[in-house]
């Protein structure tokens, strides 16, 4: 392996400061897993409304595929500008209660996975980290209208135990902060998780009551007092544009009839909830979850809010 630490370059005016040690750490990667764009609701939220500082940047020349994420630039008539170079960073931030944390946000490395676990695990020990928390989301065939579920991980029993809606065992596709919080356990941190399930008609808009779940599990792991009152502005208001859409339609009343019985019928039986559909229950096919969707996703779009599609 190449050397993690030539990865990094650090704020030598900030990086050694006594307040950055013994911090929490809020691990934020887009790319995997953000259901209802929950990672970038999260990071943006926290950076535009709390005091940062930027700690350390990572070389995204080395870590990520520009080809399979392409960078974004503006052209302007007949010629170029504002290219937007991928960041991958790290900042120390103050929450409304006057508490420091740190941040660690930007695109999931496509690349050298260890090498850059390696780099966030040496940055946590000379830190102190003293505890990091992730988080992600999942399309689940739940409805709106029930508490959103969680699938919480790690090695701290206070944080896990008793929170989890559903506990699977399964083989799943894995992700750099998968990666990052195994290496972080094996160095004897303390880390902790929140995957959390979103219905899956919603998955592909943007859905800021995901956000705000995050930022209450993160919040409450971290002892920190998160910003989370414009998201739930905005929420309110997604509430009422899909209660709009469910009320003009008979194939959306359906389906979300359908979900939320087998919700409550699993709800009381295993502690713990599941909320899967129940062994042997067919899912819905791909054109009726389309359509069932279709009005208020169309209806997004049409209010100028972010277009999405099943699929």
């Amino acid at each position: 392996m190449l050397d993690p630490l030539s990865l990094l370059t650090l704020n030598e005016r900030t990086i050694d400061a006594v307040r950055n040690q013994g911090l929490g750490l809020v691990v934020a990667l887009t790319g995997h897993a953000e259901a209802g764009q929950v990672v970038r609701q999260v990071a943006a939220e926290l950076l535009d409304c709390l005091d940062s500082e930027l700690l350390a940047s990572f070389d995204a020349d080395q870590l990520l595929d520009y080809r399979d994420r392409r960078p974004q630039i503006s052209f302007l008539g007949d010629h170029f500008a504002a290219y937007q170079a991928p960041r991958l960073e790290l900042y120390r931030l103050t929450d409304g209660l006057g508490q420091d944390f740190l941040l660690l946000t930007g695109p999931e490395p496509d690349l050298q996975w260890e090498r850059f676990a390696s780099a966030v695990v040496l940055l946590a020990q000379a830190l102190n980290v003293r505890l990091a928390a992730s988080f992600s989301a999942v399309p689940m065939p739940v409805p709106h209208t029930r508490p959103l579920g969680v699938t919480v991980h790690g090695n701290r029993p206070d944080l896990i135990e008793g929170i989890s809606t559903w506990k699977p065992t399964a083989e799943i596709p894995a992700a750099a902060a998968h990666l990052l919080e195994l290496r972080l356990i094996d160095a004897g941190r303390d880390a902790v998780g929140y995957s959390l399930h979103v219905p899956h008609y919603l998955a592909e808009a943007e859905y800021p009551q995901v956000a705000v779940a995050a930022l209450e599990y993160l919040g409450a792991a971290l002892g920190l007092g998160l910003p989370t009152d414009r998201l739930r502005e905005s929420a309110r208001r997604v509430e009422a544009e899909i209660a709009e859409q469910v009320a003009g339609s008979p194939d959306v009343q359906r389906m979300l009839a359908g979900f939320e019985a087998r919700f409550d019928a699993r709800a009381p039986e295993d502690g713990p909830r599941s909320l899967l559909i129940n062994p042997g229950a067919e899912l819905p096919g791909g054109e009726e979850l389309a359509e069932a969707a279709e009005a208020f996703l169309a209806g997004q779009a049409d209010d100028g809010g972010p277009s999405a599609e099943y699929s």
